[in-house]
């Protein structure tokens, strides 16, 4: 995991689902490759004379002995990076445990593994930028100054002197950590920018679509690689592969799923979309159109979760979904078993109705496509394997479900519809019975919600027991009463 500035991290952030060919990431490949860099020696330790550790959580360091392929520099930047983000974080450990010998020999190897970043990727990179020249200078004179603060904690044994340099060593550790982030979200954008500048400039489809692929790996490293890549445009580079034709459906699916995950409700980085407003038309109406001739589930589930996450960004784009009438397409590819198979796919379905369910007018679309009858099937859903994954996918669909009925049944048309359709039956099953809601809070109370806003409207569809038990009461008394359902007082 990465530290960048601001306290962001490169988290793994994946779509659920198998991927397409471009999209593969061999896990065990990976480690394999990552193992050809990695070793289990102090030999920097050793170069500078200094004492092998002879502790016994020394066995656990980890060095890179060697960089990526020549010409990588992202590749280089993100091993270095995870390599020395590691380091700074074991020393603060350390640092903390007071353990002084180990803070000092990791903050030597620190320093040769920033020397190492620093030397590689002016190496393999363009001509640096001043301001990074700046501070690569700066950090290497952090690194220097905490080897040599480190040093001399070795030789006091007055622990109250020993309490006041630890402040010294935690701010010059401190300050060490920001020039390193700095300097690693400058040369990461910059590398993102010669990546989406080659996407722009690339007349070859093949470059174009090994490129994307590129660019989407990049996104699964975490919030601020789809920070960097939303503010350098990238997204709007996408739009045009997109709504180009010409394009394999792979590749727009690779680049839906690039918008996917920048636009992720998840991530904090919306604030770097604005220019994304631009092309949002373009993108929704390129997404809808993919949506509709998907030619199978994986490509469907991409684009798909592209649009509930841009539904999530703007409710403009809810407007422009019913322009283009897009309710009837999820809706008539939810009987197609070739794109909507899996709950995952659902799961974003139902996302895009809940988001346009606040549109008054989106009652009248349900309607006219009988997409309550596909609601009410949602409130049904079952996981096939029983994973923690598909698990929770199927309560998000029967809690975004709930949600959607409950907006629309401010239609009166619409609540007559679910009643007939003996929703209310549904509801009250899901929320007297845990099993039937894996025991879910949060689809208890979505099914709560609307409950009480079909009683509104068809108060006789209930029975007394069920009027006085889960609509009379307060919200909070009737959650409280099915919540412990299950519990035993003997």
């Amino acid at each position: 995991m990465m530290a960048l500035p601001g306290g962001h991290h490169l988290d793994s952030v994946t779509l659920p689902g198998q991927r397409l060919h471009l999209m593969q990431v061999d896990s065990v490949q990976r480690w394999m490759e990552d193992l050809k860099l990695m070793t289990e020696c102090e030999c920097m330790c050793v170069l500078q004379a200094k004492p092998i550790s002879l502790e016994e959580d020394a066995q656990g360091d980890l060095i890179l002995a060697g960089g990526p392929g020549p010409g990588d520099p992202l590749q280089l930047l993100l091993k270095r990076g995870w390599v020395i983000s590691t380091e700074l974080r074991r020393i603060g450990q350390k640092l903390a445990q007071d353990r002084w010998a180990r803070v000092h020999s990791m903050s030597v190897r620190l320093t040769c593994h920033a020397r190492s970043m620093v030397s590689e990727y002016s190496a393999v990179s363009r001509n640096s930028s001043k301001e990074m020249g700046q501070i690569e200078k700066l950090l290497m004179e952090k690194c220097s100054e905490l080897s040599a603060v480190t040093e001399r904690c070795l030789q006091v044994e007055n622990e109250h002197v020993l309490k006041s340099m630890k402040a010294c060593v935690s701010e010059t550790l401190s300050m060490l950590g920001q020039h390193f982030g700095q300097l690693l979200e400058l040369a990461l954008t910059r590398e993102v920018q010669a990546l989406v500048r080659k996407i722009d400039a690339s007349d070859n489809i093949y470059t174009t679509e090994s490129t994307t692929g590129n660019l989407f790996s990049l996104t699964q490293e975490g919030a601020p690689l789809c920070r960097i890549i939303a503010k350098v445009d990238g997204v709007l580079c996408l739009a045009d592969i997109l709504t180009d034709d010409s394009h394999s459906e792979a590749t727009r699916a690779e680049a839906a799923a690039v918008v996917a995950q920048v636009t992720s409700p998840h991530l904090p980085v919306t604030q770097h979309l604005s220019s994304f407003m631009e092309s949002m038309e373009e993108i929704v109406t390129a997404l809808v159109k993919l949506c509709q001739e998907a030619s199978s589930g994986e490509v469907f589930l991409l684009a798909s979760a592209a649009l509930a996450n841009i539904t999530f960004f703007d409710t403009m784009a809810c407007e422009m979904l019913l322009q283009l009438n897009a309710i009837r397409v999820l809706l008539e590819a939810c009987s197609d078993k070739q794109r909507v198979d899996t709950p995952y796919t659902r799961d974003q379905i139902v996302t895009i109705l809940a988001n346009m369910s606040v549109l008054e007018q989106c009652a009248s679309d349900i309607i006219q496509e009988n997409g309550v009858q596909l609601i009410m099937g949602m409130l049904s859903e079952k996981p096939r394997s029983g994973t923690p994954a598909e698990v929770a996918a199927c309560e998000r669909v029967q809690q975004k479900a709930a949600v959607t009925l409950a907006r629309l049944s401010r239609d009166p048309d619409v609540a007559r519809e679910a009643v007939r359709l003996s929703c209310m039956s549904r509801l009250i099953e899901l929320c007297r019975s845990p099993s039937e809601r894996n025991s879910s809070d949060a689809v208890l109370v979505a099914c709560l919600a609307a409950l009480r806003r079909l009683a509104g409207v068809c108060p006789e569809g209930l029975q007394d027991s069920d009027f006085q038990q889960l609509v009379q009461p307060r919200l909070v008394d009737s959650f409280l009463l099915c919540s412990n359902m299950e519990e035993s007082f003997v």
